[in-house]
């Protein structure tokens, strides 16, 4: 029985050709196309630099967790193993984890749940049992965490309508069109596996990264907008682009005005 670290040892194998272009990585595209998670951490903490000096735990704890999820996912596509398939998924997991406990609205809470020290422990417990059953049958890992995109939506859809500001409306309908790409990839990749080898192009899995790194690049500022607007009421959030606001190509940010004097 081959070593649960060893290289191939895991259940799933992506559509690349594995050893292809190095001897010491697996599947070198999918490896290498991960540094798109270690920018992603970085530029989003630099850019809501007002929302990390008022929120700064629920920032850095997803920012790094997402920087763990392009450590894992980096090591899993180059072994291809049992343990790094494992990694992988459960730093996504983790992560998506946080940034439900930090951001989920209180106005969504179950109504056993009276507080959001409660909805830790509910977060917490639910994540442990999802660990443990990860290990029943990983192939099945990735499908459950790409379902969670759908409630993700669905929140997002509910609060859109609450909201009248229309740069939240296109910020939002640009980050479902880069999702809908990235998980068009993602499928095409694991279902039409045998047409992409036979026109040469297996690497619809390393865009799914690029991809999704782009998706979250616009729906972790969507997050910041409603979470200052409910747990921050003294401020008001505003979107905002960098570089500018008249280039072609701009990165969405959160920027607070001054909180509201008190009479």
């Amino acid at each position: 029985m081959p070593s649960i670290f060893s290289y191939e040892s895991a259940e799933v194998d992506w559509c690349e050709n594995n050893f292809e272009r190095s001897v010491l990585i697996a599947e070198y595209y999918n490896t290498i196309s991960n540094v798109c998670f270690f920018a992603l951490a970085p530029v989003l903490v630099y850019l809501n630099w007002q929302y990390c000096q008022q929120r700064a735990l629920p920032m850095y704890l997803v920012s790094a967790l997402l920087v763990c999820v392009g450590i894992f996912s980096t090591y899993f596509h180059m072994t291809l193993s049992y343990v790094g398939q494992l990694l992988d998924e459960l730093s996504i997991l983790w992560a998506l984890a946080v940034a439900y406990s930090f951001w989920y609205p209180k106005v969504y809470f179950p109504r056993f749940i009276k507080s959001r020290k409660h909805f830790f422990w509910l977060c917490g417990v639910t994540t442990v049992i999802s660990t443990l059953m990860s290990f029943v049958k990983p192939a099945f890992n990735a499908y459950a965490l790409n379902c969670i995109a759908f409630h993700m939506l669905y929140l997002t859809w509910h609060e859109l309508k609450k909201c009248n500001d229309k740069r939240v409306h296109r910020m939002a309908a640009v980050m479902v069109v880069w999702w809908v790409l990235a998980i068009s990839s993602w499928l095409s990749d694991r279902w039409l596996c045998g047409l992409w080898q036979a026109v040469s192009f297996p690497y619809l899995h390393s865009f799914w990264h690029v991809l999704i790194a782009m998706a979250l690049l616009y729906f972790c500022p969507l997050v910041i907008y409603f979470d200052v607007s409910y747990e921050m009421p003294s401020f008001k959030p505003m979107l905002k682009y960098w570089p500018s606001d008249s280039w072609p190509v701009v990165v969405p940010y959160i920027a607070l005005e001054e909180p509201h004097k008190q009479c």
